[in-house]
């Protein structure tokens, strides 16, 4: 299990709440490609999407974090192995695919890129520590 900060929806009174919540991999989206997040942020985006009434999420429960850098740990695509540090911002990540707030993280690899050799490591955000 890992902490992941989830979103969830009252259908009946459309309130959105958030929390940070134990979550498996069972849990996440079915992927080709599955990170261990290590770095990701919270912008306006993620804002709207935690705030009153969800803003541009469609779709719960949902996870917030408009960008991600980890490390993949498995990979049915070719063009990432397990190792392979990477990063992703865009591609509506965090809004209506789910985002980089939980510990580990499944996605197909459009928009990413690799992490270019020699990138230094800032500070790991306060719900991930380290395994």
């Amino acid at each position: 299990m890992f902490n992941a900060l989830v979103v969830e929806k009252d259908e009946e009174s459309g309130k959105t709440s958030a929390a940070v919540k134990q979550i498996t991999v069972d849990d996440l989206p079915e992927a080709e490609v599955l990170v261990s997040v290590e770095y990701s942020t919270v912008n306006y985006k993620d804002g709207l999407c935690i705030g009153p009434g969800g803003g541009l999420v469609r779709k719960y429960p949902h996870v917030p974090g408009i960008d991600f850098a980890g490390t993949v740990e498995e990979s049915r695509d070719d063009r990432y192995k397990p190792g392979d540090k990477v990063v992703l911002t865009g591609w509506r990540v965090g809004e209506a695919h789910w985002g980089g707030l939980p510990r580990r993280r499944g996605s197909g690899p459009t928009g990413w890129s690799r992490c270019p050799r020699g990138s230094t490591r800032g500070k790991r955000w306060p719900w991930a520590p380290r395994a």
